[in-house]
Formats: structure tokens, sequence, C-alpha cells
């Protein structure tokens, strides 16, 4: 799996994805909140499936050839 979530997409990605969680842990937002949990994975990893398939790279760093 090559990089392809970089820099702020993957800080949005880590912080948004806690909301969702934290939101969805205490009650205050329903259960689908729990998919918070994709963006928290794909930011901490750093590594997305969708941007794979769409060529998408917000990663600065060059793919190893």
């Amino acid at each position: 799996m090559t990089r392809n979530v970089g820099g702020i997409d993957r800080v949005l990605r880590i912080v948004i994805g806690l909301a969702l969680v934290a939101a969805a842990a205490t009650g205050t937002l329903g259960a689908w909140a729990w998919l918070g949990l994709l963006p928290l994975a794909t930011g901490l990893m750093g590594w997305c499936p969708p941007y794979g398939l769409l060529g998408i790279n917000t990663c600065p760093a060059k793919p190893a050839e």
C-alpha cells in the first residue's frame, strides 16, 4: 500500500473521525456516526482505497518505484 493521503487531508480525516466516533460513543449522534472509523483509519494509515482507484494522491512523498 503506497501512501496517497498526506498533510492537511490526513489531519482533517483524523480530527473528523475522532469527533464522529466520540459523538457516537456518547450518544450525541446516532449509530451512523460510527462511520467515523473509516476516515480515522484512512488518516492513520495514510492510504485511502478510493483515492487509489481514482488516481488521487495528496501525499507529497514520491511513491517508491
